[in-house]
């Protein structure tokens, strides 16, 4: 960590507010999650090198259709008052390009993927699976490095509906990116 991180000292509170994040250092490994801040560790190579093959692989195909723009970890998403996360991708449409500001996303994307990390795996399943459904994620996308699956969820009425589940091999579909798809074989690849 750099030195810059060990001189920051955050006063304790009951719950933090997204004034309190913002107050951070640029850089800074946390989250707001549920009032509270999360650090976030480094994720593994794995977990990058997924990352990469999935997040070029949108972010090309969302280029050449040119229908929005796509952004990865770290970027901070303002959702709520006490709820500012940093999904590993997130696709705002050219339509909502009013919620992209110079340092945030102020709003929900409209599609976002987590890749499940030990360190993150329950927020990601549980607290920030609700609040990505409440504040109106068209799209969630959960990969898991472990199962080697990617599970997607449309947003209905404030709730995530589970539209499509696939396991090492097969491919899913976008609903939210018509036309995109993707083979799992293409992700999850044990080589660098």
């Amino acid at each position: 960590m750099s030195a810059a991180f060990t001189r920051v000292q955050i006063p304790p509170k009951e719950v933090y507010t997204c004034a309190d994040y913002a107050a951070l250092p640029e850089g800074a490994p946390y989250q707001l999650i549920g009032g509270k801040l999360v650090m976030t560790p480094s994720p593994s190579t794995r977990h990058q090198a997924i990352l990469r093959r999935l997040g070029v692989k949108m972010a090309n195909f969302v280029d050449e259709k040119g229908v929005g723009a796509v952004y990865f970890a770290p970027v901070d998403v303002y959702l709520q008052e006490t709820a500012v996360y940093q999904p590993d991708i997130a696709f705002v449409s050219k339509d909502r390009f009013a919620i992209i500001e110079a340092e945030k996303i102020n709003g929900a994307p409209d599609l976002v993927v987590e890749i499940l990390s030990p360190s993150t795996a329950y927020y990601d399943l549980r607290e920030k699976f609700k609040i990505y459904a409440r504040c109106g994620v068209k799209e969630y996308w959960i990969v898991d490095p472990i199962e080697k699956s990617i599970e997607l969820y449309t947003g209905k009425e404030g709730k995530f509906i589970q539209v499509a589940r696939a396991e090492e091999t097969g491919r899913v579909e976008s609903g939210v990116l018509g036309g995109f798809s993707i083979k799992l074989e293409e992700i999850f690849v044990d080589a660098p």
